[in-house]
């Protein structure tokens, strides 16, 4: 609890003094921050301040994007801004109100929960405040309020898993999926492993399907209680690479063999997960390439260009020669 509670007061002070970045090495104040890209901006005629509200920064995905942003950023000579709401969407709407009072140039967003945040994006759009949603789109009655999504193709990176997981067990078997269903990219991810499965779905019984909540602490005793009441159990399918380390930390404490773990993500974890055997395969998300688009996407909007109102970057399944070649990092 109390590291919850200084975890809130400390986003509190972000909002308050504008520090600029999320992580905790970033103290340079956003007044300050102005003042640089001011000056550096100006030789280009051109000064734009951007602002990253994500889900969280406990977690290296969009701990990526935030590196990847403020990166581009600084060699632009723009302002920017990371807000983290540690997975509460009433800090992110408040956060969302706060950015909108500062009228920001443009404003990307994943929502902590795809359907609830739509009193922010009135608020952005109330001050014709561009939103450039990331990686977790918001509900479809929401897309009028963004100006583009922009993320994975989740529902082609499940349905790559349910794919490699038909030709890993072809004889069939008890499955289980941790999923997460308040976040719609998860359950684009559900749906496409389901739909991998193709014309072999009648061989798999879904003995479980729960929400792991996208991480270890919360999957780990989901995980072992399901393999406790399913002696037989020949895989899990796990919608990001925390929740599947808790359904693979499951398994090496019940000392079972031969179950499976299908996760997606290629992060760096997962891609060590994969060279050493915890996980049996990974399909790949690429937050640097989302970030790098989406912050395109944003000059060119802010310039008068006309941008897709969806773009879905290609995922494909993480090799163990790739995943050695780019070991440390994400794509």
């Amino acid at each position: 609890m109390l590291k919850k509670v200084l975890a809130i007061t400390a986003c509190l002070i972000l909002l308050v003094s504008l520090m600029a970045g999320c992580a905790a090495s970033a103290t340079t104040s956003t007044a300050a921050a102005t003042e640089a890209a001011t000056t550096t901006a100006a030789a280009e005629g051109k000064t734009y301040s951007f602002a990253f509200l994500p889900n969280t920064q406990n977690n290296t995905f969009q701990s990526a994007m935030n590196d990847t942003f403020k990166k581009l950023a600084e060699e632009k000579g723009y302002n920017y801004v990371c807000l983290d709401p540690d997975y509460d969407v009433n800090m992110q709407l408040n956060q969302m109100a706060d950015v909108a009072n500062q009228k920001f140039d443009a404003v990307f967003v994943i929502p902590v929960d795809s359907a609830g945040i739509r009193q922010g994006l009135e608020g952005l759009k109330a001050k014709n405040i561009p939103v450039i949603n990331v990686d977790t789109p918001v509900i479809d009655a929401d897309l009028e309020l963004v100006k583009t999504v922009i993320a994975t193709d989740c529902f082609m990176a499940g349905e790559l898993i349910g794919q490699q997981l038909v030709k890993d067990l072809p004889e069939g078997g008890d499955i289980a999926i941790l999923d997460f269903p308040e976040n719609e990219s998860c359950v684009d991810r559900v749906n496409g492993f389901l739909k991998g499965l193709g014309d072999n779905a009648n061989k798999y019984k879904i003995v479980a399907q729960q929400n792991g909540k996208a991480a270890l602490d919360a999957s780990l005793p989901i995980a072992e209680d399901i393999l406790q009441a399913n002696p037989n159990l020949k895989a899990f399918f796990a919608i990001n690479d925390p929740s599947a380390m808790g359904a693979a930390a499951a398994i090496k404490a019940s000392g079972k063999t031969g179950v499976g773990v299908y996760s997606i993500d290629a992060s760096p974890d997962g891609k060590a997960a994969l060279l050493d055997g915890t996980f049996t395969a990974v399909a790949a998300q690429v937050p640097i390439e989302i970030a790098k688009t989406a912050f395109q996407k944003a000059i060119d909007l802010l310039e008068g260009k006309t941008i897709e109102p969806e773009i879905f970057l290609p995922s494909h399944l993480m090799t163990k020669e790739e995943a050695t070649a780019t070991a440390g990092q994400w794509q």
